[in-house]
């Protein structure tokens, strides 16, 4: 469902979830063995897509084929419905390509998320991010936190449940604070020692327990900057499938232009005017990189760039 607001890369997944058909286990049945039904795979985090004129796109096969790539419910995701055609994800795993024989030979090649992302349709990357996120938790909590044992995935694949204990497990999303701060004309972007030579970015942080969208991102620039936050203002949020994150992304009013890096998160802390962020992200800093534009941080800068903050 279209919305009216920004819509970052990840974001504006097109399909009908239809959670209310999830707990029915004939009804999956039926559009599994449906020859209308789709399924698309992913192989250790990597969609399967195939070329279009200017990119590429997710390479959609019969669900006929899930069965001999992933018997049994534990790898199969009912991703929702696009009309009245049900369509599935498939998770693969292993050092050998599936492409490279089986059904799926000749139809496409595994390609990593982050390098095909702007190539796919936008909303292909979306529908590919949920399914990337959803198996990434569906790895991670293969046994019951509650007991330990071993549990199974139901309805459709959102749901883990404890045959032990009956416990029930949901997929988790980590909310993480990232923001650009400013103060008059200049903002301030940071980086940390790993990244790419020249590489600058916005600050980033985990929500915590017990605390405010707008407490989080104070702290956060207080303590990797030095920064003492005046104005929050909420810019807007992106699905991140690295690997179950929903990006906030804020633009902050700070008192001064100071700051200086933790030296723990941040490496480097510098100041940008707007000019020269402009020419950040249009890549024509010498010597120095904005973020890609599938990420939030990218957006933030080109939105404060545009904007008529003083």
């Amino acid at each position: 469902m279209p919305l009216d607001a920004f819509m970052n890369t990840f974001a504006g997944n097109p399909l009908d979830r239809a959670s209310d058909k999830r707990p029915d286990a004939d009804w999956i049945a039926r559009q599994l063995a449906s020859p209308d039904s789709l399924v698309f795979a992913v192989w250790n985090g990597q969609p399967f897509v195939e070329p279009r004129e200017g990119g590429v796109q997710i390479a959609y096969m019969p669900a006929k084929i899930a069965e001999e790539l992933a018997p049994g419910p534990e790898r199969l995701l009912f991703m929702g419905l696009w009309k009245e055609t049900a369509v599935f994800a498939v998770d693969l795993e292993g050092q050998a390509n599936p492409a490279d024989g089986g059904p799926l030979q000749g139809l496409g090649k595994f390609e990593d998320l982050r390098r095909v992302a702007l190539q796919l349709p936008s909303t292909e990357a979306a529908i590919v991010a949920t399914a990337k996120a959803m198996f990434e938790w569906r790895r991670r909590h293969r046994h019951c936190a509650v007991c330990g044992q071993p549990s199974e995935a139901v309805e459709g694949g959102w749901k883990r449940r404890c045959p032990s204990c009956e416990a029930e497990h949901f997929p988790r999303t980590d909310p993480v604070v990232i923001m650009l701060p400013w103060h008059g004309d200049r903002c301030m972007l940071g980086r940390q020692e790993a990244w790419p030579k020249g590489m600058f970015s916005a600050l980033a942080g985990f929500l915590e327990p017990g605390e405010s969208i707008e407490e989080a991102c104070a702290r956060e620039l207080a303590e990797e900057a030095g920064l003492r936050a005046r104005k929050v203002r909420y810019h807007s949020t992106q699905p991140w499938p690295y690997p179950s994150s929903l990006m906030i992304g804020l633009i902050a009013e700070v008192e001064d232009d100071e700051g200086t890096p933790d030296q723990t998160e941040l490496s480097e802390v510098r100041w940008f005017t707007r000019d020269e962020a402009r020419d950040l992200i249009a890549g024509q800093l010498d010597g120095v990189a904005a973020p890609n534009p599938m990420a939030i941080a990218h957006q933030l800068i080109k939105a404060w760039v545009e904007s008529s903050l003083p």
